[in-house]
């Protein structure tokens, strides 16, 4: 192996490790109470050398959501998109919303970090760094439309907006079972099960969804005016948006500086070179 190929694989590992380190520290102390310097101190390395593999704490947890949203959808994009002939879509949308409680048992720190702690940045803020989640929300929303125009759901049902009730649904036995509010596993699974029936079967009698129209961008926290400027694109290509890249910059070209600055002000020895400890290569 050459020396490039072992820098890169050094940089590989250096950077899981940061990132299983931050993982486990914002789960266990919550992201507003964990800086640069806790995870540098995790894995015995500089906040400098932090800063060399992510520009700030935000970057970190885009990262991590990024590779929760891989564990997350990345099974059920690999299925063919076009259901077989003869195959139940409700059959699928059960598997869909099962798959989503699943995730919460498999990866409980995953599923706390990406959907319970409140203090994370909003993905709203850079969905377009997630194009596998946009992706599986619209797979499952034409399943319920081809579950609608099979006669399982009354004409006119808003796929959104029944989507949105299941998964939200569900999200709450996986909070509450990860909470320890369910007696255990089977007190949760049961749970998620009945709930899923319930909800299935109301739509299917007919039970007006008073909940706004729930678009992908809804769920994931934009504004109005950029929940509508989302929209328009989406009525010209069923394309997910590119805007902004892996480096955490948005359309306008601008970096989270703010969230860098800040994090760098806290950590004013990363310049120090007295205290810092050896760095990665």
């Amino acid at each position: 192996m050459g020396t490039k190929e072992r820098q890169v694989r050094e940089r590989t590992k250096v950077r899981q490790a940061i990132l299983d380190a931050a993982r486990d520290l914002f789960v266990k102390q919550g992201f507003e109470h964990v800086s640069i310097r806790k995870i540098a101190e995790r894995i015995e390395y500089s906040p400098a050398a932090i800063y060399s593999y992510f520009p700030s704490k935000d970057d970190i947890f885009f990262a991590l959501a990024e590779e929760g949203f891989r564990l997350l959808c990345g099974d059920y994009l690999a299925q063919p998109e076009i259901l077989p002939a003869g195959a139940d879509p409700l059959d699928k949308i059960r598997h869909v919303v099962w798959h989503f409680y699943e995730f919460s048992v498999e990866y409980p720190e995953h599923f706390a970090l990406m959907f319970l702690d409140r203090t994370v940045p909003r993905l709203g803020t850079q969905y377009e760094l997630f194009p596998m989640l946009v992706e599986m929300k619209r797979r499952f929303a034409e399943v319920i439309r081809i579950a609608t125009e099979q006669g399982h759901f009354p004409a006119g049902s808003n796929p959104h907006a029944i989507s949105r009730v299941l998964m939200t649904t569900v999200l709450g036995v996986a909070t509450a079972r990860l909470c320890n509010r369910m007696g255990g596993r089977e007190g949760g699974d049961a749970l998620a099960r009945d709930m899923i029936e319930v909800v299935l079967a109301g739509v299917k009698s007919g039970v007006t969804l008073t909940a706004p129209a729930a678009l992908i961008y809804d769920d994931l926290g934009l504004d109005p005016c950029a929940k509508a400027e989302a929209l328009a694109k989406d009525l010209e290509s069923s394309s997910p948006h590119t805007g902004t890249s892996h480096t955490g910059r948005s359309h306008t070209g601008t970096a989270h500086t703010d969230s860098a600055h800040a994090d760098r002000a806290n950590d004013a020895d990363a310049e120090n070179p007295q205290r810092r400890k050896p760095q990665a290569r």
